[in-house]
């Protein structure tokens, strides 16, 4: 296990007085888990002190939806549950890009694949997804469940609307190798995660998580999700959706 005794972390970037509020752009993360003995370990890695978003930070793989997360075929489709959870907050069509957003960025940032069998294998795979469908998957939509939404606070110059999925690692495939851009990537018992440099809400939806983990929910289409909303000096106000 890495040390987490780690150099003070830069100051994150706030919003110049006067300038305009930023709208927050739609992204995903996954926590990806999986269970060690008597602890529960979740994937996480550290953001290059370069970046202008939580710089020096741990996170969960993840990233902003891009347009052709729309046109990405897939090898199943969200559980009808998860997608009318999803889309109470979203534009008409929109979950399934966030969806497919969470399994890209994933794959891109961890190499780690969340997929089945391709149904059209004799199609040609999709721009910037070639090594995910050139191994014989397409997204597996199913096996992500939704459990929360958090948005970069109106004081930040860099705004996500971000959506968590989680995911059990016997739903994931593929040989750990990250692309560079999580730095540190490993395995972390949640219980070590305080010891860590996270943002607020990082902790926050940890500390959910290890409860659904340790009592998963009955799954429905009116399941309520909680919403995380930031505001100064460090609070959080919590809402369900």
């Amino acid at each position: 296990m890495m040390s987490a005794n780690r150099p003070v972390p830069p100051q994150q970037p706030v919003r110049k007085e006067g300038e305009k509020a930023v709208r927050p752009k739609d992204a995903a993360t996954i926590i990806i888990w999986r269970k060690q003995q008597r602890w529960v370990e979740v994937l996480m890695g550290e953001r290059h002190r370069a970046h202008k978003f939580l710089p020096h930070r741990y996170v969960f793989p993840g990233g902003r939806v891009d347009p052709q997360d729309a046109r990405i075929r897939a090898a199943s489709e969200m559980s009808p549950a998860v997608n009318a959870q999803l889309s109470r907050t979203t534009r008409k069509g929109r979950a399934r890009s966030i969806a497919i957003a969470a399994i890209r960025e994933t794959f891109e940032e961890t190499g780690l694949i969340i997929g089945a069998e391709d149904p059209r294998p004799h199609r040609p795979p999709p721009g910037g997804w070639e090594r995910f469908f050139d191994a014989g998957f397409a997204p597996a939509l199913d096996r992500l469940e939704y459990i929360a939404r958090a948005v970069t606070p109106v004081f930040r110059p860099i705004r996500f609307d971000a959506r968590f999925f989680m995911v059990h690692a016997n739903e994931v495939v593929g040989d750990l190798q990250g692309s560079g851009e999580l730095q540190n990537l490993d395995w972390i018992p949640i219980r070590e995660t305080q010891e860590f440099e996270l943002a607020n809400v990082t902790r926050n939806i940890l500390s959910y998580a290890e409860k659904l983990i340790t009592k998963p929910p009955r799954q429905s289409a009116s399941r309520r999700i909680p919403y995380f909303k930031h505001l100064a000096g460090g609070r959080h106000q919590l809402m369900m959706q």
